[in-house]
């Protein structure tokens, strides 16, 4: 049985972090669990989740792979939650709202695509010469 759908397409928070994503070189979008994800081969985002332990759902986040120096100043923020199922393996939540900085956003995802992505695609990404 397949997953149920829990986004919408029509969502602009969806369409931002979609933006954002898919710029990041070789990135695909891909439906798993009802929700999209970002990939580079392996996973690096994925749009909306719930709260480990809880049946709190944030469907308007993006879920990533921390980087692992910065995972504790990420997970003293208010916006930051852990992820049920992702959490155990490094990947936080950042709750998406009007005031989102998507500046942060898109460094998140950054650090993320960086550590599954090949050395071509980061090689590619660098030589674009973007922070």
């Amino acid at each position: 049985m397949a997953h149920p759908i829990m986004f919408d397409d029509a969502d602009p928070v969806l369409g931002r972090v979609r933006q954002i994503a898919l710029a990041l070189p070789n990135a695909t979008e891909v439906i798993a669990h009802g929700r999209p994800t970002f990939r580079c081969g392996k996973m690096f985002g994925n749009y909306g989740g719930s709260v480990k332990g809880s049946k709190m759902r944030h469907d308007q986040s993006i879920l990533f792979i921390a980087d692992p120096s910065e995972r504790p100043a990420l997970k003293s923020d208010s916006r930051v939650f852990l992820p049920a199922y992702l959490g155990a393996y490094g990947w936080l939540g950042l709750i998406l709202d009007d005031a989102t900085d998507w500046d942060e956003v898109a460094e998140l995802l950054d650090a993320s695509y960086r550590q599954v992505a090949s050395r071509r695609s980061i090689a590619e990404l660098d030589a674009r010469g973007l922070p």
